[in-house]
């Protein structure tokens, strides 16, 4: 049960142009480049609102992407450099295990004793009319430092690494996806990275403890009724008075909000996006109101809206970012959420699997188990390639951040093919499986639809982050070749280039050559790539194919944006589709050098049918016979007990009860 905070759904940066708004100096160049961003939308016929609205976003990104080292940022991540640089770096692709430090793992290990002993008891969930995590679940939690895994120690935390953090998320969610959900909210989207990232040592000092002991559980209030996807439609603002900021406004989808927790809180200060810390009362009154509301998702979290109304905040709760400003803010925790996202889900798919064997082994059609049958061989060995690429990306993505990278890119692939992974298992491999049984009340499916379907939306829905991704992916290009052509084309006041036209050829003559020029060299290289490590023959292809396609992929990207120029970001379903099939080559290379250092054949195999599969949607080839006898080859060996990592999880009654409410 997967429970992730639907506040950070809106966070999406839509392409403005062929070109972007690259980083490449201090504020006043982004500003230059916001200035561009907007008269290339007017060229390709946006009204002057949308154009400044936009504008906005991509300079809160630049923003973000300068709190980073060059070397960490964007254009030296994995991804981009997969795509763009003459030779992939597959050191950079090849993850290896978090070295936890014993206290760490200590407090992982109690937090989990402590929700498995509460969960044989059937005591996690408190009787209030609206069910959710008991108190004093919450609160001896917190007594085993569960709430302060990613708060320093000198603050009363575990100072955990985001390597070990993430996939313990996923062990949790083996047991209880709420509490797990919670973590996350809490530690990576919540008050916790917000003050830790950008607080005043005193504000540090003053939050930190208290969100490490769990005394105050944290949200983060970002969406609103008139903001989604469009951040710039902020409507929450608030007004200096003295030594307190009077703020007006209401919230909605906030997961972990209630009285007597601790939110960061987005809202206006002149004109402008900022973040505030703000201590909820500990009950409502005229100036804080809850809104709840019915949800289908998210049933057993406390996620709500609220009002508030002359609500008064100390100034010297305002979280002042050196470079930026809120939105800065905004985004730079949800790259923690996003893979703590796709680890929730590689525990989630784990209790499908878990769950789908007991049954597989007791239903039988014309006197013969259904596990037996080669379809649901083929689902089980399918599921199985799902999970190990899921823990292929969070290892991956996790090492990176901790290694001091942006990660954008990466960490959008893991949420996406996370989210979209445990939507598949839930509804073409669980349900199907257990058919009509699938809708009881009390079974597995039945009863988490919702949370099953729901990440597809959390911190992003999923084509329109894949937008995002592509933004990244050109945007240095962009500004290297496209961005020359679209001044040159404004400053000659050409809405529409004809190459048929002189005047319109003299005026980008410059450009264009250099464009030529790269383009030329380009077509004369050969795809290649460092050297892979030693690996079975047979993953050693997934990784090669994955490798090449992601060398190549650069000459069409490139062609797109030549094509579409100015009316690129109109485009949103060939920028979709191109940068899903970016990012599944990815996928194939991450979970191929993964899988390669397991030791565990059963891992290999189920690394091997999902890069098959992931290949042939690349390639448009059919399934051979070869991959169908290999798929059922490991649904049969999971049978019998091969794929370790669903060893001890508890099996759901076979025949479970007809009831009413």
């Amino acid at each position: 049960m997967n429970s992730r905070a639907v506040d950070t759904e809106p966070e999406v940066k839509q392409p403005t142009t062929a070109g972007g708004n690259g980083k490449h100096g201090p504020a006043q160049v982004a500003d230059e480049k916001q200035s561009f961003a907007e008269t290339a939308l007017k060229l390709g016929g946006k009204s002057e609102e949308e154009a400044r609205r936009t504008g906005a976003i991509d300079k809160a990104d630049d923003q973000v992407e300068a709190l980073f080292a060059p070397q960490y940022q964007t254009v030296a991540s994995p991804a981009h450099r997969a795509v763009w640089d003459d030779e992939l770096p597959v050191d950079l692709f090849a993850s290896a295990p978090a070295q936890t430090p014993p206290h760490v793992a200590k407090v992982m290990e109690d937090s989990l004793a402590i929700v498995r002993k509460h969960r044989d008891a059937g005591t996690i969930l408190d009787n209030a009319p609206k069910r959710s995590i008991a108190k004093n679940v919450l609160d001896e939690l917190g007594q085993a430092g569960y709430w302060g895994l990613l708060v320093g120690r000198e603050y009363g935390g575990s100072g955990a690494p985001f390597a070990s953090f993430a996939p313990f998320l996923t062990k949790m969610s083996m047991l209880d996806g709420t509490i797990s959900g919670m973590a996350s909210v809490h530690g990576c989207i919540g008050a916790v990275d917000p003050v830790r990232s950008f607080g005043t040592p005193e504000q540090k000092q003053k939050y930190l403890p208290l969100l490490a002991s769990g005394q105050r559980l944290s949200a983060f209030a970002l969406t609103e009724p008139n903001a989604g996807s469009d951040l710039t439609a902020l409507r929450t603002c608030a007004d200096r008075d003295g030594d307190d900021y009077v703020i007006n406004g209401e919230k909605l989808f906030i997961t972990n909000v209630m009285c007597g927790r601790t939110i960061g809180l987005v809202c206006l200060v002149d004109k402008r996006p900022a973040v505030f810390i703000v201590d909820l009362p500990d009950q409502e009154n005229e100036h804080f109101r809850l809104k709840p509301y019915g949800l289908y998702a998210l049933k057993y979290a406390m996620n709500q809206g609220f009002v508030l109304k002359d609500f008064r905040v100390p100034a010297a709760n305002l979280l002042k970012p050196i470079k930026g400003d809120g939105l800065t803010i905004a985004y730079h925790g949800l790259n923690l959420g996003r893979v703590a996202l796709c680890a929730g889900a590689a525990g989630t798919m784990r209790l499908m699997l878990a769950n789908m064997l007991p049954w597989a082994r007791y239903r039988k059609t014309y006197g013969q188990a259904i596990v037996s049958r080669e379809l649901v061989e083929r689902r089980l060995a399918r599921l199985a390639g799902l999970i190990v690429a899921a823990d292929a990306l969070v290892e991956w993505c996790a090492g990176l951040i901790d290694k001091g990278y942006r990660s954008e890119m990466e960490c959008v692939v893991a949420k996406i093919f996370g989210s979209e992974a445990q939507k598949e298992a839930a509804i073409e491999l669980l349900m199907k499986t257990h058919g009509g049984r699938s809708f009881l009340h009390g079974h597995i499916l039945g009863d988490n639809v919702h949370e099953y379907l729901a990440p597809c939306i959390y911190e992003g829905e999923g084509e329109m982050l894949g937008m995002a991704f592509f933004k990244s992916l050109v945007k240095h290009h962009g500004t290297m070749f496209f961005e020359p052509i679209g001044k040159a084309l404004a400053a000659a006041g050409i809405k529409k280039p004809n190459m048929m036209n002189p005047s319109h050829a003299w005026a980008l003559r410059g450009p264009l050559a250099s464009y030529s020029k790269w383009w030329v060299a380009q077509k004369m290289k050969r795809p290649a790539w460092s050297s892979l490590p030693p690996m079975s023959e047979t993953l050693r292809q997934h990784a090669e194919f994955a490798a090449s396609f992601l060398s190549r992929s650069r000459m069409e990207v490139s062609g797109t944006m030549r094509k579409h120029q100015l009316a690129l970001a109109d485009r949103q379903c060939r920028m979709s589709e191109l940068s899903q099939r970016v990012q599944d080559a990815i996928i194939i290379l991450c979970t191929a050098l993964y899988a390669s250092r397991s030791n565990d054949p059963c891992v290999e195999a189920a690394a091997d049918i999902v890069c098959q599969d992931m290949t042939r949607k690349l390639t448009g080839a059919r399934p051979s016979d070869r991959y169908y006898r290999t798929a059922t080859k490991l649904g049969e060996a999971i049978a019998n007990g091969a794929f370790k990592s669903i060893a001890g999880l508890p099996e759901a009654e076979i025949l479970m009860p007809y009831k009413n409410d």
